[in-house]
C-alpha cells in the first residue's frame, strides 16, 4: 500500500510566479524527459497565465478556497470547489481570483495515451471506498483510514493520496471528502 504524505512534497514554484505545484504521482516510471500524466495539488496566488501543456488534456479541480475564475481559449468559465473542469491544456489560459487564493488538484494526461478523470465523493464509515490499480485517490476534508484488508491500516492527513492497486487493493473509510483520480490508457 503506498500512500503519499503531502507535508513531505516539496513544493515547486510555477515558471510565472503565480502559484507552486506539489507533484502526487506521475507516470509512466519508466518514461525519460518527461511524463504522460501527472496528479498535483497547485496554490494559486496571483492572477495571470496558465502555462501551457501542448498536446495534454487537464481536469482541474478547487479543493481550497471557493472559486477559480478561468478564461481558456477566449471563454470565461467559473470553477467552483469540488466540481472537476475539463479543458485543453495547450490552450491559452488566464485565471483571475474574485474570492482570493485558492488550491487545485491537478491531473493532466497526454492526449491520444491516457485519459484522466476526478470525481468528489462523500465518505463513509460504514461502505469503504476501494482504489483500484490505476487510481489515486486524494483525502479533501475530514477524517479517513486507509487499509489493505490485512492487518495493515494507516491514518490520512489533509492531502495526503493513496496510490491503488488491484490486489491487495486499499480501502478508504471515514468523514469528510475524497477525490478519486483515474488515468486509464487510451485504446483504439
Amino acid at each position: 500500500m503506498e500512500i503519499i504524505r503531502f507535508a513531505t512534497l516539496k513544493a515547486k514554484p510555477w515558471r510565472n510566479g503565480g502559484g507552486a505545484t506539489r507533484e502526487l504521482l506521475s507516470g509512466p516510471a519508466d518514461q525519460e524527459g518527461g511524463w504522460d500524466w501527472r496528479v498535483s495539488i497547485a496554490d494559486v496566488t496571483k492572477a495571470g497565465e496558465f502555462s501551457p501543456f501542448d498536446g495534454y488534456e487537464r481536469v482541474l479541480t478547487v479543493v481550497e478556497g471557493e472559486l477559480l475564475l478561468l478564461t481558456v481559449d477566449g471563454t470565461e468559465r467559473p470553477v467552483e470547489k469540488y466540481r472537476p473542469f475539463r479543458f485543453d491544456g495547450g490552450a491559452p489560459t488566464t485565471a483571475a481570483l474574485p474570492t482570493g487564493d485558492i488550491r487545485n488538484l491537478n491531473v493532466i494526461a497526454r492526449n491520444g495515451v491516457f485519459k484522466g478523470y476526478a470525481s468528489v465523493i462523500e465518505l463513509s464509515k460504514k461502505r469503504a471506498q476501494p482504489v483500484f490499480g490505476g487510481q489515486v485517490a486524494v483525502l479533501l476534508q475530514g477524517q479517513a483510514t486507509v487499509s489493505d484488508g490485512a492487518a495493515d491500516a494507516a491514518d490520512l492527513g489533509r492531502y495526503d493520496a493513496v496510490a491503488g492497486s488491484d490486489e491487495p487493493t486499499p480501502e478508504v473509510s471515514g468523514r469528510g471528502f475524497l477525490a478519486v483520480v483515474s488515468i486509464d490508457p487510451v485504446t483504439d
